[in-house]
C-alpha cells in the first residue's frame, strides 16, 4: 500500500511539474504576428519583406532637399512631425520632400525576425534606392528611430542627419559605468526592469510586458509620469489624442513594441561612440537635439556623447522634454539648421532656449 501511494504521489507531482512547465512555456511565447491590412504604398526589399511609406511636401522629382523620417517607439509613419508641424511656407521656400515609413513590425510594414540596428539601416538604404532619392538625402530620426543612424552614417552616404532625443543603449561598451548607473537610476523602477529584461532575457519580454503581477514599462502603459512639464503642455494642446495607436500596433505588441525593446537594448554589434566623422570635408552635418528635462533619456548621457564625438553639432534645449519635435516652431528650426546651416537660425534657437 505504501509503495502504491508513493508511486501515485510521484506521478501526481510529475504531471503537475510538466503542466506547470507547459503553462510557463505558453505564457512566454509571443503570439504570431497579425496580418496587417494594407492601404499604403509599399516597397519590396531584397529579402521579400515590404516597407510601407508615406510621402509629403514638394514633388519628389522637383525637390531640392529630400528627407527620410524615422519614427520612434510605439509610433508610425503617420506620426511624422514633418507632416504636421513643418510649415508649408518653409516646404515651398526650400522645396522640401519628405518620406516617412513604418519600421518593421509597425503599421503596414512586414515584421523582420532578424531585425538589428544594422538591418534597419539597410532598409533605409533600400527605401531610398527604390524611390530614386539619389545618393544624397537627409535622415531625421526621433527617439528609438535613431538607433539605425550610426550604421546609416557608416554604411552609406547621406547629406546630413538630425537626431532628436535619441534613445541610448545603456549597455554600449564605451559608456562609462558611473554615468550609465547614474542615468539609469533616474528612470522609474518599472522602466528599469523593462530594459533589464529586454537586455538580459529578451525571450521574457512579451510575458513581462503583458503580465499583471509586476509593474511593466510606463512607456507602453502610457503612464503620464514619464512626461516632462513641457511634454504635458504639448499633449494638452493635442488633446491627449493618439489617433494612430491602433494602426501602429495592428500586427501585435510583440512585433512592434517588444521586438523594438529587444533590438534597441540588446548587445549591439557596434558602438556608436566608435564612429568617425562621416563628413570630414564639411560636406554635411550631424545634429543632436535634446531637452534638458527629458525623462525618457537623461540629458547627462547626451552631453557625454556630444563631448566624445565633437563633430556632432549639439543643441540642448532648456525646459524641453522628449516630445521636442512637437513643440510649436521647433521642427522648422531643426530642419533649417540641418538644411541651410545653424548659423542662420542661431538667434531663434537661443531665443527658444
Amino acid at each position: 500500500m505504501y509503495c502504491f501511494l508513493a508511486s501515485y504521489l510521484k506521478t501526481i507531482l510529475l504531471v503537475t511539474f510538466v503542466g506547470a512547465l507547459a503553462w510557463v512555456y505558453q505564457s512566454i511565447q509571443p503570439p504570431r504576428p497579425k496580418i496587417a491590412g494594407v492601404t499604403s504604398p509599399r516597397i519590396k526589399l531584397r529579402d521579400g519583406r515590404h516597407l510601407a511609406y508615406k510621402e509629403f511636401g514638394f514633388p519628389r522629382d522637383e525637390a531640392k532637399f529630400k528627407i527620410i523620417y524615422i519614427h520612434g517607439f510605439d509610433s508610425c509613419m503617420r506620426d511624422s512631425p514633418l507632416t504636421y508641424f513643418l510649415s508649408p511656407a518653409l516646404v515651398e521656400e526650400l522645396r522640401i520632400y519628405t518620406v516617412s515609413f513604418d519600421r518593421p513590425g509597425y503599421g503596414e510594414s512586414d515584421p523582420d525576425p532578424n531585425r538589428s540596428p544594422r538591418s534597419i539601416a539597410l532598409d533605409i538604404e533600400e527605401l531610398a534606392d527604390g524611390l530614386g532619392l539619389g545618393p544624397k538625402f537627409y535622415v531625421f530620426g526621433h527617439s528609438m528611430g535613431v538607433e539605425s543612424h550610426g550604421h546609416a552614417l557608416s554604411t552609406f552616404l547621406t547629406a546630413g542627419a538630425a537626431l532628436i532625443a535619441p534613445a541610448i543603449n545603456y549597455w554600449w561598451r564605451n559608456l562609462p559605468g558611473d554615468i550609465t548607473r547614474e542615468a539609469f537610476s533616474l528612470m522609474f523602477p518599472a522602466d528599469q526592469w523593462a530594459l533589464r529584461v529586454a537586455h538580459y532575457a529578451p525571450w521574457l519580454t512579451y510575458w513581462w510586458n503583458t503580465q499583471r503581477w509586476f509593474p511593466f514599462s510606463n512607456v507602453i502603459a502610457g503612464n503620464p509620469i514619464i512626461f516632462s512639464r513641457q511634454d504635458m503642455e504639448v499633449l494638452s494642446k493635442l488633446g491627449f489624442a493618439r489617433p494612430n495607436q491602433a494602426y501602429t500596433r495592428q500586427q501585435g505588441e510583440y512585433e512592434s513594441l517588444h521586438r523594438d525593446l529587444n533590438v534597441g537594448f540588446s548587445s549591439w554589434e557596434f558602438d556608436p561612440l566608435d564612429l568617425q566623422d562621416p563628413f570630414p570635408k564639411n560636406n554635411g552635418s550631424v545634429h543632436l537635439w535634446h531637452g534638458d528635462e527629458d525623462k525618457f533619456v537623461p540629458v547627462k548621457l547626451q552631453r557625454y556623447i556630444a563631448s566624445k564625438l565633437p563633430w556632432i553639432r549639439y543643441h540642448e534645449m532648456s525646459g524641453s522634454g522628449h516630445l521636442l519635435p512637437l513643440v510649436e516652431g521647433m521642427t522648422d528650426k531643426i530642419i533649417k539648421s540641418l538644411l541651410v546651416g545653424e548659423e542662420e537660425v542661431s538667434e531663434s534657437i537661443e531665443a527658444s532656449a
